[in-house]
Order: structure tokens, then sequence, then C-alpha cells
């Protein structure tokens, strides 16, 4: 396939939902692409209108956070219609599927999920902004690939898929559109509409999903299929990175189909050794010969010759340098994507929210926090428990009680009143605060013997001598209810 029918293939759209209705909470910077459609599910491939789209019912922009943590940042947000999901069930399922994937796998070489929720209407995803842009855009712009060049991504994406393997997930739509490059040009996966969950050695699933260039054999007949699936698309997506093209590809569906089933693979003579053996071994049609069908699954891959070159606990930390590393002005910088949707202006549609109750009830449960953010939140509110100062007098469940606390009178309590000296002052609430460094403690003994009586605040005027009278008589003996027992 020519760079100009990777063109045509990447522009060729099929029908699509309003814009996003964007939450307050996010600035909507700019459109960065469709969501393309060249992957279908259905039962009849021989009419492209009767084939849905692959689960992303939606678009994608840019937008920028600007209230709560991590203001100021800006991330992907896919914009998915609820009404455009709910007409098919397993629409429905794909797209609660992929979020849950979203939450579950997180790995150097797959998107990040920020935040997902939801309005009446729509369901959005947060992602991580991935500025490289999308590996078809570089093959786009070089044609082909040199071999060094592929080894390093197809490598970043076996550990991709190998750690979705381990999970019990397949992947399905691997293709040069569904990979990013990050800011340093490291491999995201994205796109996890069509994967699967459960399957596991010996477990095998019929749906018809994919992207036909790319699909494997098993699946275009329906014969059940596992994660051999996926090294095949590895396999095809290596030929297409060093070749320009698929390697198989027709006029036509039909014609695609029947090359992928019954052609022989033609391999160009410029081709190492190594890499010829490795697309032979990753195109065999009996998937359970294929390379990584058997049980070592991505270390059968990642230990053939044509990745000899890799330090595979380096590339996993992401030391290995990228062959390509994007220029970018700024955290917003678009231009590794296609302008023809980034200079669009963005649009606001109102949100679509006449959904049946019993069609919401298919979302319940779609919100999510990222663990990292709600660690952020943590950290932001953490706070050192404060020191009270002591009690100035430590209660009892025998301390009398003042008349002056239920009193009309002033609310300071007043300095001991000496005779002769005068008018008692009012003590203020700092005189107050020097006392509460020198509290008095409260005698607490094994005696039945009462204890002398505590200081109460005491009241002045007329009613001082009244006042002295304690609430309540004073027991010679402790009650049975409060001794100790000792």
């Amino acid at each position: 396939m020519s760079p100009t029918m990777r063109t045509r293939r990447f522009k060729s759209l099929i029908s699509w939902t309003s814009a996003a209705d964007l939450s307050s909470t996010w600035t909507t910077v700019r459109r960065l692409r469709f969501r393309r459609t060249t992957s279908i599910r259905g039962r009849r491939t021989s009419d492209l209108s009767a084939l849905s789209c692959c689960g992303s019912w939606g678009k994608v922009f840019q937008v920028r956070k600007v209230v709560g943590a991590a203001s100021g940042k800006i991330f992907a947000m896919k914009v998915l219609k609820k009404a455009m999901i709910v007409r098919n069930a397993k629409d429905t399922a794909h797209t609660k599927a992929e979020r849950n994937i979203l939450e579950e796998v997180k790995h150097p070489f797959i998107v990040d999920l920020i935040y997902a929720f939801q309005t009446g209407g729509k369901l959005y995803l947060i992602l991580e902004y991935l500025s490289g842009g999308e590996l078809f855009m570089q093959l786009e712009r070089e044609g082909i690939f040199m071999e060094d060049t592929a080894c390093f991504y197809l490598a970043e994406i076996s550990m991709a898929l190998g750690h979705l393997h381990q999970k019990g997930i397949i992947y399905r739509d691997l293709k040069p559109e569904n990979i990013m490059l990050n800011n340093h040009g490291h491999v995201k996966l994205t796109d996890f509409g069509l994967c699967k969950e459960s399957i596991h050695d010996g477990t095998v699933t019929h749906t018809f999903c994919g992207t036909i260039e790319y699909m494997a054999p098993e699946i275009l007949m329906r014969s059940g299929h596992n994660r051999a699936v996926d090294w095949w698309s590895l396999g095809a997506l290596m030929y297409d990175m060093l070749t320009g093209a698929p390697p198989f590809t027709g006029e036509n569906r039909k014609k695609t189909i029947d090359k992928i089933l019954k052609c022989k693979l033609s391999l160009p003579p410029y081709l190492t050794q190594e890499a010829r053996d490795l697309l032979k071994r990753l195109l065999k049609r009996n998937a359970s010969s294929r390379l990584g069908a058997a049980a070592g699954d991505a270390a059968e891959v990642q230990a053939h010759p044509f990745f000899k070159q890799i330090n595979w606990e380096d590339l996993l930390a992401r030391k290995v340098e990228p062959p390509f590393k994007p220029s970018l002005q700024s955290a917003e910088d678009v231009s590794q994507f296609d302008s023809k949707f980034t200079s669009q202006t963005p649009v606001d549609s109102p949100d679509d929210s006449t959904l049946s109750e019993s069609a919401n009830q298919a979302f319940l449960g779609f919100t999510y926090v990222a663990p990292s953010v709600l660690e952020n939140i943590k950290e932001r509110f953490a706070f050192e428990p404060k020191i009270r100062s002591p009690r100035r007098i430590m209660g009892s469940p025998r301390t009398p009680l003042s008349p002056v606390k239920f009193s009309s009178g002033d609310c300071w309590a007043r300095s001991p009143h000496v005779p002769g000296a005068g008018p008692s002052v009012l003590q203020s609430p700092q005189d107050q605060a020097m006392e509460l460094s020198h509290p008095e403690q409260m005698d607490v003994t094994a005696s039945c013997e009462a204890s002398a009586p505590l200081p109460i605040r005491q009241p002045a005027g007329a009613n001082a001598a009244q006042a002295k009278q304690q609430a309540f008589p004073s027991l010679a003996k402790r009650p049975e209810h409060l001794r100790m027992n000792l």
C-alpha cells in the first residue's frame, strides 16, 4: 500500500456522532482526530453499511483541566454517545470492557486512564495526552522503516501485548492507527474497544472483529481464536513497517480476505534473514504453530534473533533511546497530528439526555479516578493533628456543677475576690490562656473517702454566698458504681 493509499484509508470515514458536551471542569483546546472506523464487527462482510464501528462512537479532543488537582494539565478526552452504543448489546459490552481494561491494566506501553465520568447522554474517558501522535503518521512520512527502527517499536509493542495476555486479555485490533507515541517517542497502545477478557490457555472466542488487513485467518474463518491472533497482527504490522503495506491487500474486502486465507506470503529481497524468518513464523495460518501461540507467549517472540540487540530490562524501564523523538514546542503541541482535524474549531453539541432509565443502567459504575490522582489529593490535604492545651479542670462524674455556667452573668471567669482589695476583676481571654499553662490536676486515689472539693468558678455579686452551696450534697463515701476496683 503506497503512502497515497494510506492517506485514503486514513481519511475514509463512516458516520460520526455530534461533538462533545464538555464539562465545566475541562476546557477544549482543539480536536485531535476522528475515531477511525476501519475496524469492523459484524456478521455480514459484504455490506459495509451493515457493519458497526469498533465500539468507539465519538471523537477525541485535547482538553485542559481548569480546576482542582492537576489544574492546567493537558489531557486527551474521548467522548462516546450513549444512544449509539446502547443500540447493540455487543457495542455496550465492548465499551464497558474498554473502560474496565483501562482501569485494570497499568503498563509503560499502554495508555493511562486518568478519569471516567458520564452525563445523561455521553460517556467521557480522560486519558493521558500522547503528543507524539500516531505511529501511522510516522509511517505516512517515512513510507517504510529501517529494520532497527521497526525492531524498537515491535519490541515495545510485544511487551504491551504480553502484559495483556498475562491478564487474560487479547487485543484484536493492532494496527498503526492504534499505536501512539508519547512526548519522548515511546509506544503506547490505545483503543481497547475490541479487546476480549478472560481468554486463558485453552479458551477461545468467536467474535468477528478487527481491521481486515491485520486480521488473523482464524477470525475470518470464525473457527475460534485466542491470543495467537495478536501475534499474527504483529507480523502484519511488521510487514507494513518494512514494506509500506500490510502483507495481504486487495481491491475490496472480499479479495483481501481471499488473499489472507489462500495466497502465499511474498517477502522482498532486501529484508535480512532474521526479519524474513520472524515474518514467516508470525504469519503462519495454522494458529497452533504460530510463534507466540505456545505457553511462552511473548517470551517466545522476544527470544527471536531479530530482537538480539534489545536489552529487555532497559526497554521496559524506557531507558532505550527511541529512533524518533517528537519535536514539540509546548505541552499543547499538536504538530504530530493531522492538521485537517486539529485546525477545526471544537463544537460543543447539546447533551442528549433522553435515554431511558433502563438504558442508563448499562453504564452504572462507569465513573473512575486513577489511584495516582487520589494519592495526590491525599498529599495535598494531609495535616498534622493539633496539640490541644490541657484542660484547666479535668472532669469527673463527681465534679460539682457551677451555677455560673447557666447564669446570665459575665461570660469570662472572675479572679478570686480578696477582701479589701476592691471589686473583683474580670479575666481577659489572654489571662485565662496564661492560667492554662499551669493546669490543676485532679487527685484520684484509691481511698473510699471523698476527695477535696474541686475548684469552681466563683460568681460575683450578692449571690456569692448562695452560690457557694453545692448543687448537690457531697457524700461521705463514693457511690458503689463509682468506686475503683483495685
